[in-house]
């Protein structure tokens, strides 16, 4: 689904410095036109913590420390809601759009956008037609999480061909559901792996229990692996390899607090870390450009025609938790509680400065 390889936008240790290839550096800085106003639509607050956590709060101080106006709503999981949303902003007027898709319903957003001239930023999921589209390196997110399926399956002296291995994707309504596949199943069937079970995914942590305790069912208890999508799938499977005193490999991304916790005790290999600060200071550096009324260059990468904006993620084992609470994404008190203490003690966790 890209072209050409992907450069990643540098993260420091800090979070502290974002890279935009042709970006000019001196846009921001308060002197925005106060009038203009950006419109953001996030997709929901169930399926990450990251969305009114962490997102929201960063684009709306990098905007309006700009001098800009920002208005960023909701739609709960819901597409009506979304498309409610978004006939209001524009009612009430936009200057750019930055839209994460749900289901769909960021398309007939964007069309409506864009034939009022407004540039629309697809953010974290692509749109097909977006003006750009800002995220992770979702292919390199899906690598990661093959590789911590195979770092587990060599821990266990499982060869990767002879594997059980069920597979628990995402949406596929979610464009970023087949990146992450894709990258996921090119580590991990170049590996040998061939998978046992499949069942149709959603980014939903009951809905994955189910289908993975049915999978386990039709293979009569038998699992040496699971591919999880990401850290709430990944704790449904969970939920369901505790019940029967099971613990194999499983993948995850977004560094969430269970997710972690799950790591660190063992139940899942590793977690893929996206620094949503990173992702939310490049598209709130493309969004002030072009409140600014300027023409960013191609970065020299697309998804689907679309310029693409590509941002670095983290494999994150037990000794690569420390760096996720020093960045300021979980706290020590909230991962290092009840029955995690112990495993945090084990590998040397603080709670940073």
């Amino acid at each position: 689904m890209r072209k050409n390889s992907l450069t990643a936008l540098v993260a420091t240790t800090g979070l502290a410095a974002v890279a935009i290839a042709g970006c000019s550096s001196d846009s921001g800085g308060g002197g925005g036109d106060s009038d203009a106003r950006a419109c953001v639509i996030l997709p929901d607050a169930a399926s990450s913590p990251r969305w009114e956590n962490g997102d929201r709060p960063a684009l709306e101080a990098a905007i309006t420390d700009a001098g800009f106006q920002v208005d960023i709503q909701n739609a709960e999981g819901d597409t009506g809601q979304y498309a409610t949303i978004a006939e209001q902003q524009l009612t009430q007027g936009c200057d750019v759009m930055l839209l994460v898709d749900l289901q769909g319903a960021a398309v007939s957003v964007m069309e409506n956008a864009q034939a009022e001239g407004i540039p629309v930023i697809a953010y974290d999921r692509p749109i097909a037609g977006a003006d750009y589209y800002v995220s992770f390196d979702n292919v390199r997110v899906g690598e990661l999480e093959g590789q911590a399926v195979l770092d587990g399956l060599e821990a266990n002296g499982v060869d990767p061909a002879e594997a059980v291995v069920v597979y628990i994707g995402g949406d596929p309504a979610d464009g970023n559901a087949a990146m992450f596949y894709e990258g996921a199943t090119s580590v991990m069937e170049g590996a040998g792996i061939t998978a046992a079970a499949e069942p149709p995914g959603l980014w939903d942590g009951e809905h994955s229990a189910t289908v993975f305790e049915q999978a386990l069912t039709d293979l009569g208890g038998e699992v040496d692996a699971v591919w999880a999508a990401n850290d709430t799938n990944a704790a449904g499977v969970i939920t369901i390899l505790d019940k029967n005193g099971l613990t194999v490999p499983v993948s995850g991304q977004d560094a969430s607090v269970a997710g972690l916790q799950n790591v660190l005790l063992g139940k899942q290999t590793a977690t893929v870390y996206k620094p949503f600060q990173v992702e939310a200071e490049a598209a709130s550096e493309l969004a002030i450009q072009l409140l600014n009324g300027e023409t960013p260059e191609d970065p020299g990468m697309e998804v689907d025609g679309t310029p693409f904006i590509a941002v670095d993620p983290i494999l994150v084992g037990p000794s690569e938790v420390q760096q996720v609470i020093d960045d300021g994404n979980a706290s020590y008190d909230e991962i290092c509680s009840g029955d995690v203490a112990a495993a945090c003690d084990e590998v040397g966790l603080s709670a940073g400065e």
